[in-house]
């Protein structure tokens, strides 16, 4: 008697988790959305990957992994929330050295 075992192959599994989708409530503030996704698109449309990100006041300072360090006012409405929720961002920074999994998972999140 013979069994058949279904093993899944790593393109099965990448094929899998590329169709999952994953929701994020669309108008919450910035510094929730950027803890949970940890991406910062730049305004020349390059996405930098989030090392440290630290809450002072109205304001939070961020620390890519390429050493830049940002201030940033906390806002739901502001230009890199848009950017987030419509995916604006045309690459990734090649300094950050972003893994192509959270790209991928970026690209599936959906902003409802």
């Amino acid at each position: 008697m013979m069994l058949k075992v279904a093993v899944k192959t790593d393109d099965e599994a990448a094929k899998k988790e590329q169709k999952k989708l994953r929701y994020v409530q669309k108008h919450r503030p910035i510094f929730k959305i950027l803890e949970k996704i940890k991406l910062w698109p730049s305004r020349s449309g390059v996405l930098h990957g989030i090392k440290t990100i630290e809450k002072d006041g109205n304001y939070m300072i961020l620390e890519t992994h390429c050493h830049e360090v940002i201030k940033v006012r906390i806002s739901k409405n502001g230009r890199a929330a848009r950017w987030l929720r419509n995916k604006w961002a045309e690459r990734a920074c090649a300094r950050c050295r972003i893994p192509l999994w959270k790209i991928s998972k970026y690209a599936n999140t959906l902003f409802k």
